[in-house]
């Protein structure tokens, strides 16, 4: 197979196994997976919400499915309820049972200091706590968003960061598929303004050329 300059796209743990082989002889998009899916909800429907997470469960054993609130009788029913919808779906009850987590904070913004710190792939929150949202892979707002439509139809893709990941990056985008390349012009009265601090930076490197390549144009 001749080589390639990037590799992109969703897979499992193979594919993902696969890339990390392959990660410095060409370039790839992210090292991603297992499914994480986290829902946060103060108020609402504990069936919408358990239906998330038994959805993403489904994926893999391996899925990490998080209900994070401050309303403790909520918590209690959205795992109640999620544990009986997974009831004849081996795969999401294996996951729950496994990695099935609720946390009940004090306050809403503990609530988001611990959402922003696991940095979910999935993750549904309130249209009123949108904002409070810094690191996430796909965000799905209010109760009508369930998080299978970023599946198959709503989102613009499928490959989105996961263990973290989402604190530093996005899911797969266009930008995965262009470059940057810097280009710089100067002119004459340009570089005598910039270079006592190029000449002073490069000195004090130690890098005697650097500093002389600016000062022979200047002669």
């Amino acid at each position: 197979m001749p080589r390639v300059t990037k590799i992109v796209g969703p897979g499992n743990s193979y594919v993902t196994a696969a890339k990390k082989m392959v990660a410095f002889d060409c370039a790839i998009d992210m090292l991603a997976g297992p499914t994480e899916a986290i829902v946060f909800a103060d108020y609402g429907n504990a069936n919408f919400y358990a239906s998330d997470l038994v959805a993403q469960a489904e994926h893999d054993p391996e899925t990490l499915p998080i209900f994070v609130t401050s309303n403790a009788r909520l918590a209690k029913d959205v795992s109640e309820a999620a544990m009986k919808m997974a009831e004849k779906n081996e795969i999401a009850r294996q996951s729950l049972a496994a990695n099935g987590v609720t946390l009940v904070a004090s306050t809403i913004d503990e609530a988001f200091a611990w959402i922003n710190a696991i940095g979910a792939e999935h993750l549904t929150v309130d249209a009123v706590n949108l904002p409070k949202v810094l690191d996430a892979g796909s965000v799905f707002v209010g109760e009508y968003s369930p998080q299978s439509l970023g599946d198959y139809a709503s989102g613009p893709n499928h490959v989105l960061p996961t263990s973290g990941v989402a604190r530093y990056r996005g899911g797969l985008s266009v930008l995965d598929y262009v470059k940057i390349i810097s280009v710089q012009q100067v002119s004459k009265s340009g570089l005598k303004r910039i270079a006592p601090a190029v000449t002073l930076l490069a000195e004090a490197e130690g890098l005697q050329a650097h500093a002389e390549s600016v000062r022979v144009r200047m002669k």
